[in-house]
């Protein structure tokens, strides 16, 4: 019994993290020689199984965790409460943020599906439920994928947007589109790190992160992965997606700018040296946060699905303990509670 869930739980965690066939040798970030998307540092998170294995056991024989069972708490809204939303940020959880500014409203990586696998019945479950349904939200214009993985990229979640909301703009990393048509989106548009493309009144663009793509047993790196920077004349926002720590933040911010508000992943990031070159612990999103320069911040990628070792209620400890150290006040970098919107950095 115990082999067959190591197994499965290495086949879960193998399939976290489509293949493209068009062809990308023009992008600076695709390896002709592979065939493969690369981020300039190399690939660093290339597990073997035996890897897999390793940490699928230390996963079933990881401390009793009383927040998978009850999960964190939760600030609901309704489809009544968000007929206005208007300047405004929330935090759906997980990697999904619904932001609206100068009368645009963007979701990031929308997951709001019972697990973050390709299978109903198994694979990293749902802790924390969504503070409201697919159809109670607003008015979508722009939805913005990071990646590929089943916990940022997820089928019945894009399924039902998009025939919900038809006129809805996705704008996704290289490769993803024609995955992404496939799931009914009619207007979808694939970019490369750096390009960007105008929407109304703001600016959007993939931004390099240390990360990696993977859907299937063949397709690792097929499709490029990225964060996002948004620009309108009067406010940005920075979404890092999913993402280890490395020098891209500064590079980031010196190109583009620093940022008014980002969003910044804090969690799934133990053991550290399997999860180290793909996601940050906090003590790294505190110096994101500074590499970026940006002037507010909030944590997100935790607490809503159990996906590494460390206890769930961890991450929002640490970050607060790296935010005393470095002097940064908690107003600046909170972490928030499912469901709780933030109108403050947009209101400055």
């Amino acid at each position: 019994m115990v082999l067959r869930y190591i197994v499965t739980l290495a086949f879960s965690i193998f399939l976290l993290g489509c293949s493209a066939s068009m062809d990308y040798s023009k992008s600076e970030n695709f390896n002709t020689s592979t065939g493969r998307f690369e981020h300039p540092g190399g690939d660093r998170h290339d597990k073997s199984l035996t890897d897999l294995l390793g940490l699928a056991s230390k996963f079933i024989g990881r401390e009793d965790d009383a927040w998978e069972d009850k999960g964190f708490p939760l600030i609901l809204s309704s489809k009544e409460t968000l007929a206005d939303f208007a300047e405004n940020m929330i935090w759906v959880g997980h990697s999904t943020v619904m932001l609206n500014h100068q009368g645009i409203t963007v979701l990031t990586d929308p997951q709001f599906s019972n697990r973050a696998s390709p299978f109903s019945f198994w694979g990293p479950k749902r802790v924390t439920q969504t503070p409201f349904n697919i159809d109670d939200l607003p008015k979508i214009d722009v939805v913005l994928i990071s990646h590929n993985h089943y916990d940022h990229l997820d089928e019945e979640s894009i399924r039902e947007l998009a025939q919900l909301q038809p006129d809805i703009k996705f704008l996704v990393p290289l490769g993803l589109a024609s995955l992404v048509r496939d799931w009914g989106a009619r207007d979808v548009e694939e970019l490369d790190w750096w390009q960007p493309v105008r929407l109304g009144g703001v600016e959007i663009q993939p931004t390099p992160v240390q990360h990696w793509s993977k859907r299937s047993f063949f397709d690792r790196n097929k499709t490029l992965w990225s964060g996002w920077m948004l620009r309108w004349d009067d406010f940005s926002f920075y979404f890092a997606g999913d993402t280890g720590y490395s020098d891209d933040f500064r590079k980031t911010a010196q190109r583009l700018g620093s940022p008014t508000l980002a969003a910044i992943p804090i969690g799934a990031y133990e053991p550290r040296d399997f999860m180290k070159s793909a996601h940050l612990n906090p003590e790294e999103a505190v110096r994101a946060f500074r590499d970026l320069g940006a002037k507010y911040a909030f944590g997100i990628h935790w607490g809503t699905f159990k996906l590494t070792l460390e206890k769930m209620d961890e991450p929002p400890a640490k970050l607060r303990a790296a935010l005393k150290k470095e002097g940064v006040s908690e107003d600046v970098f909170p972490v928030l509670t499912h469901g709780e919107s933030w109108e403050m950095p947009l209101s400055k």
